[in-house]
């Protein structure tokens, strides 16, 4: 251990010496080592073209090179006497022209200036290696360092999270609180001979409160958390990675029992051989030391690993398998209650109105994750405070979810009366042949004011949480889809690039049903589209397993699907065409139209007789709770 703390000193040592060494040459005059004899010789020889005496150097310059050089130096111990010495023969030489000049420089006083850049170079040397000595005996050296995991001790801004905090996930506390008691009061567990799961894996989409979770267990289990990224593992460098594994197991052993949470583990848990590196690759190394400290010969009693990712098809099933992750946890998208929990817990910190019912807004945003509700209910104090208004109200509500779902209305954008025409018939025909297709979600509200990339827009929003789609629903989505379309080309005898995205969206639709679905008749029930993602490094090609008849028959059935979607569509419109020009005279005069408005005009009553004007039209009188 001594040798150990000596290597370095003496590497320190040696690197000094040799910079004073540099030093020394760099700010010392480049001298020859010419004898005085032999200067006076070459002077009285006449082989000096001139000269010049600088303080006790003397440097000439030569008639003819000797030994290859033209110039020479050398030091003289006694200038004025050289010179009192030579001056008959160098007074000849000027006369007849073999000397041309000569000079004396008197000696230059002694500036302490001069000392300024050795001394920064010494100062700096001396800084570096007295930091790297006592940064070595603290443990604080940035070298020391560059392997040790960058963990979060406790959460990140010192609020303690419980279970009470987190909202629309009933099922998931449940798995999770078994945690929580093993944490409490192990030999409950370990006297029966139960082991509790090394690891949890939270499985779900971007913004459905994994991390929240995972935060809420340290809480409720009052131990040390742990946190830390993926992406923090990964560095350029060979063996980092592994290094910061392997330090972030034992920080946490030397704190147990505590919690280990890692957030977008996919980022160093994809399947092996997936790099272009093979088994040398970083990202492996630093995987396969993860699956030792989570089951391999490292004792890790009182430490559990969470982790989260929205992409558990692309883990290693090595870190997957019992013993490491042993559960998978799937966090979803919350359903109306638990949306309606969650917009209360965010809603706590928030000035509402006596008119914002929490209920029909949550009904109203079907498929909303809990990062999507917190960003509704802030985009809409944002628009109260911008309003200068003490509390956020139901069309705050209103306008964030239109501004989150399709982007801020651009009201002051100038458009002709044909391109507002255009825009109109396009959102009618959405509108129309939404209303009259059975199974499809109700619109809840059309206009044609431009909002993000768009012209305008018609929403639709579900009524329930249904998340199952039958052959039939799926068919009438394609024809709602191409309403923009078919009405254009109906009302205005030519068509526009507006409906290109409408188009991508039915055709892939289409493809689906037909090949991956199983829901063609001529191919039967067979997928021909799998369901997984090939990412670069494991396969360098995407390759079709089908033959081309088969491919040939995709493209066929999708042609005949979209094709009869486009007849139905044209026949709904062509019978109720005075319905959908009368939608569009009221979006020409009003340029929007709530859902109920909608309604109203299609079932005959006067518009005027609807006064909603907000995306939450109809879900107050939901029935479903009654």
């Amino acid at each position: 251990m001594k040798n150990r703390r000596i290597i370095p000193l003496l590497v320190y040592l040696v690197v000094l010496i040799a910079v004073f060494s540099w030093a020394n040459q760099l700010f010392s005059k480049n001298v020859s080592s010419v004898p005085y004899s032999t200067v006076v010789q070459l002077v009285k020889a006449g082989h000096v073209k001139a000269f010049v005496v600088e303080g006790t150097t003397i440097h000439m310059e030569l008639n003819t090179p000797i030994n290859g050089k033209t110039t020479l130096s050398a030091v003289l111990a006694d200038p004025e006497a050289f010179l009192q010495e030579l001056k008959p023969s160098l007074d000849e030489q000027l006369a007849s022209g073999v000397l041309e000049s000569y000079h004396v420089i008197p000696p230059k006083a002694f500036s302490p200036y001069e000392l300024i850049g050795p001394l920064l170079i010494v100062g700096l040397i001396l800084l570096l290696a007295w930091v790297m000595v006592v940064g070595r005996a603290n443990n604080s050296n940035p070298l020391n360092n560059f392997g040790r995991a960058r963990t979060v001790l406790g959460v990140p801004d010192g609020k303690k999270v419980t279970f009470a905090d987190v909202a629309g996930a009933d099922e998931e506390k449940q798995e999770l609180q078994e945690v929580v008691d093993f944490l409490r009061n192990p030999e409950k567990f370990t006297a029966i001979g139960a082991r509790i799961p090394h690891g949890m894996l939270l499985v779900g989409p971007p913004g459905t409160g994994k991390t929240m979770l995972a935060r809420a267990v340290a809480g409720e289990a009052d131990v040390r958390f742990l946190s830390i990224s993926g992406s923090d593992f990964v560095e350029m460098y060979v063996g980092v990675g592994a290094s910061r594994v392997r330090d972030l197991f034992d920080q946490a052993k030397k704190v147990a029992p505590a919690i280990i949470f890692i957030d977008e583990i996919d980022a160093v848990g994809r399947k092996r051989g997936s790099g272009l590196g093979g088994g040398h690759d970083e990202k492996e190394q630093t995987l396969n030391q993860l699956l030792v400290e989570m089951d391999g010969f490292s004792r890790t009693e009182g430490v559990i690993v969470l982790a989260a990712t929205n992409r558990p098809d692309i883990l290693d099933p090595a870190l997957l398998r019992p013993g490491r992750f042993d559960r998978q946890i799937h966090v979803g998208r919350p359903d109306v209650k638990g949306r309606e929990e969650i917009l209360k817990v965010h809603a706590k910190d928030k000035k509402l109105d006596a008119s914002v019912d929490l209920k029909t807004v949550a009904r109203s945003t079907a498929g909303f994750t809990g990062a999507d509700l917190s960003n509704l209910l802030n985009e809409a104090a944002i628009l109260a405070a911008r309003d200068s208004r003490p509390v956020l109200n139901m069309e705050d509500l209103n306008e964030a979810l239109m501004k989150i779902t399709a982007g801020p209305a651009k009201k002051s954008r100038v458009q002709t009366r044909k391109d507002l025409r255009e825009t109109a018939i396009h959102e009618a025909g959405h509108a129309v042949a939404m209303y009259f297709l059975p199974t499809h979600d109700p619109v809840r509200h059309i206009t044609i004011i431009p909002r993000g990339q768009s012209l305008g827009a018609t929403w639709y929003l579900p009524a329930d949480d249904s998340a199952n789609l039958t052959r039939n629903q799926m068919y009438e989505q394609i024809v709602s889809l191409l309403g923009g379309r078919v009405a254009e080309a109906l009302f205005l005898g030519d068509i526009s690039v507006g409906a290109s995205n409408d188009i991508d969206r039915a055709t892939k639709l289409a493809r689906d049903m037909v090949a991956r679905y199983g829901m063609c008749e001529k191919l039967g029930t067979v997928s021909y589209l799998g369901g997984g993602e090939v990412f670069i490094g494991r396969d360098y090609q995407t390759t079709k397993s089908y033959s081309e008849k088969v491919a040939g028959t995709i493209d066929d059935e999708v042609k005949t699907l979209i094709d009869g979607a486009y007849a139905h569509c044209k026949q709904i419109l062509e019978d109720h065409s005075d319905k959908l020009n009368r939608v569009v005279e009221f979006l020409l005069d009003k340029e929007s139209m709530s859902g109920e408005q909608f309604r109203a005009l299609m079932e005959g009553r006067t518009v005027e007789e609807a006064s909603a004007t907000s995306l939450f039209d109809g879900f107050g009188e939901d029935k479903r709770d009654t």
